[in-house]
């Protein structure tokens, strides 16, 4: 690591930080107790000049199950260097040291401003790890750059509830039925109206958790029926959409 580096663990794995590959300790874990201000938190330690180092930690949380596209996609570590082409020398550097600044001051608003800062920060880092990965790549985040692909995410992702089929998002993408069906599951990882079903899910498990009725679920994740959105969230989760949200 150099200074303006930039590391995620997007699996939330535990993770040592050490100055040499072979040295280890014990862990201090009191050094890393949640403090009362709200993330990110900067950690200073040392005496300053080339023996002090300044960290700025943070966590973002998000819903995991029943399918995170997302999540599934990244990898269990992303190391941005600030030397190399995805450089924190722009907004995201700018960025950070604001994070820094409002972590050290108390001032009204300071939550708010942290967690926007949080959030703007992910999301620039997974950009720049886009568009770092070869043009071979394969999976969910490299079918949102492939003109076919990235095109059929967009439009369902924009309308959930739309009744989607496979002839219509390939006429979206300006391809035959079959050629969009094999590039989506080759990219993806699964064919389209099965990952229509399983981001349907997901958003439905959200709005059940947030206390929303069964039916009214099923009507905004585009289902015409509650039985049928019923038997659907069963299959795909294990559980009936009342237990999930219990």
């Amino acid at each position: 690591l150099g200074e303006g580096d930039l590391l995620l663990f997007p699996q939330g794995d535990a993770h040592v930080l050490s100055s040499a590959p072979e040295l280890s300790a014990e862990p201090d874990l009191s050094l890393f107790a949640r403090p009362s201000s709200p993330l990110p938190v900067l950690y200073e330690r040392g005496s300053g000049g080339p023996e002090g180092a300044q960290l700025v930690c943070g966590f973002l949380g998000c819903d995991e199950r029943p399918y995170n596209p997302l999540l599934i996609a990244l990898p269990r570590m992303i190391h941005l260097s600030a030397g190399g082409a995805e450089s924190n020398s722009g907004w995201l550097g700018t960025v950070m040291n604001i994070a820094v600044a409002e972590a050290r001051s108390v001032r009204a608003g300071g939550e708010n401003v942290l967690a926007r800062l949080s959030e703007l920060m992910f999301v620039e880092a997974i950009r720049r790890y886009l568009e770092r990965l070869p043009p071979q790549q394969k999976g969910w985040l490299a079918g949102l750059r492939d003109p076919i692909v990235g095109q059929a995410l967009a439009a369902l992702h924009g309308e959930v509830r739309e009744p989607w089929t496979i002839e219509r998002l390939a006429r979206l993408a300006g391809v035959s039925r079959s050629v969009f069906a094999d590039r989506f599951t080759e990219m993806v990882g699964h064919p389209p109206m099965q990952y229509v079903a399983l981001w349907r899910m997901q958003l439905a498990s959200r709005l059940l958790s947030e206390g929303a009725r069964v039916g009214a679920v099923a009507a905004a994740v585009g289902y015409g029926s509650e039985a049928a959105f019923s038997r659907a969230f069963k299959r795909l989760v294990g559980q009936s959409p009342a237990t999930w949200r219990r």
